[in-house]
């Protein structure tokens, strides 16, 4: 299901507790006997027909497919040597699943996953938290977007993958897992923290008890766009905002979701106008636009912020090129890539990229992110004092475009 012309709907953003990956399942193979060397096979043809840069990272893709003949025996021994071809991409978001890697990946879809609550990447060889999952664990230690993991019980994380970052971080329920993090500006502190069960929630209305929004000013924050039910959970939310003359989305720590809940989020709020475009490894530039019905002309400010990635940077490009809302808050994280999710035999699975996405004006976001309108940074002293800065600049700035009468307009920048 690579062919966006199929189409949208059918791609989707998920985290392993760990990376990004924006796009969708391909169907799963045909039921057979199937070999270690088959496996490794396989991975090797379908990154011949779909990866996104047709030169494989400028190398011969030829030299590959018989390198390990005689030294895969078993399922492991192909893990081994498909994880040593995929590393040759350089593509942190192509990545294979083993068994219980690929049903971990599917729990998150479902909205249900085990450990601390946090996403990880790998940035320049760093192992970073991307965001944390809302009311979890990890978010309750104090554990922010941009943090680096330098330790995982004790276990230096250099040169480590987020497969095998992620398999340390995971564990039962009640068990504890100490990071040592380094933050920049503080000294390096270690975290102990007990897993539990995390459900994936959403959206929430609760305007945090630390800000003051004016009366006509509502806020809806969305968390995640992985649960297939969130876009349905954002328009429940956006009924209950019906007395709100303007609305304040609050992005900040998004890692991304579904792409399929990003369009029709956008399609909210957006009139026909172009909400992505991918472009494939042919060049082929596939747009998306929104249908013409209009569901709200109310004034729009979104907040964003280093964990804003993905699905969470469609949603806002969309928003910020159309002139539909205005950014408050700081550059987002740059994941510009698709995936497609491809079921393999013997229950793992890989994730290729297949395509990049631009905003509507065609803009590659990939590694650079989305700068907001207006900059507005949270310090560490904000933090401790229990202050919001980009809460109360949004709250500001909506105030001002409801009072001006904006709504009418509805395009603001």
């Amino acid at each position: 299901m690579s062919n966006l012309a199929k189409r949208n709907t059918k791609k989707f953003l998920t985290t392993v507790l760990a990376a990004l990956v924006l796009g969708g399942f391909a169907g799963a193979p045909a039921a057979f006997a199937y070999t270690p060397q088959s496996l490794y096979d396989q991975v090797w043809k379908l990154i011949t027909v779909k990866y996104v840069d047709q030169t494989n990272n400028g190398q011969d893709w030829n030299s590959w497919r018989h390198k390990y003949d005689l030294y895969i025996k078993t399922d492991e021994d192909a893990y081994v040597a498909i994880n040593t071809m995929l590393q040759s991409l350089n593509d942190p978001y192509t990545k294979f699943l083993d068994p219980k890697d690929f049903e971990d990946e599917n729990n998150s879809i479902k909205g249900s996953l085990k450990g601390i609550g946090v996403q990880i990447g790998v940035r320049d060889g760093k192992l970073l938290i991307i965001a944390p999952i809302e009311d979890t664990p990890g978010e309750r230690a104090g554990l922010i977007a941009e943090d680096e993991i330098l330790e995982i019980d004790g276990v230096s994380t250099k040169g480590i993958t987020v497969e095998k970052a992620a398999d340390r971080i995971r564990g039962e329920k009640g068990t504890a897992v100490t990071l040592l993090i380094k933050r920049a500006g503080v000294p390096n502190k270690a975290y102990t923290i007990i897993r539990d069960e995390i459900n994936i929630k959403s959206v929430s209305v609760k305007v945090p008890e630390t800000a003051k929004l004016s009366d006509d000013v509502g806020y809806i924050r969305l968390s995640s766009f992985i649960s297939r039910n969130a876009a349905d959970e954002f328009k429940s939310a956006l009924d209950q905002m019906a007395d709100k003359k303007g609305i304040i989305i609050d992005l900040r720590s998004n890692p991304g979701g579904l792409l399929s809940n990003a369009i029709v989020l956008s399609d909210i709020f957006l009139d026909g106008s172009t909400i992505v475009s991918t472009v494939d490894r042919d060049g082929y530039k596939s747009p998306t636009k929104a249908t013409r019905k209009l569901h709200t002309d109310k004034p729009i400010v979104i907040l964003i912020n280093k964990g804003s990635a993905s699905a969470s940077e469609i949603f806002t490009g969309a928003m910020k090129d159309n002139q539909r809302a205005i950014v408050v808050g700081e550059k987002s994280f740059g994941k510009g890539l698709v995936q497609e999710i491809n079921k393999l035999p013997g229950g793992s699975g890989v994730n290729i990229t297949i395509q990049k996405y631009l905003t509507p004006n065609g803009i590659d976001i990939n590694k650079k992110g989305i700068k907001p309108h207006i900059e507005v940074k949270i310090t560490e002293e904000d933090i401790k004092n229990k202050q919001d800065p980009q809460l109360k600049k949004a709250n500001e700035v909506l105030t001002k475009m409801i009072d001006t009468s904006l709504a009418q307009n509805v395009r603001y920048w």
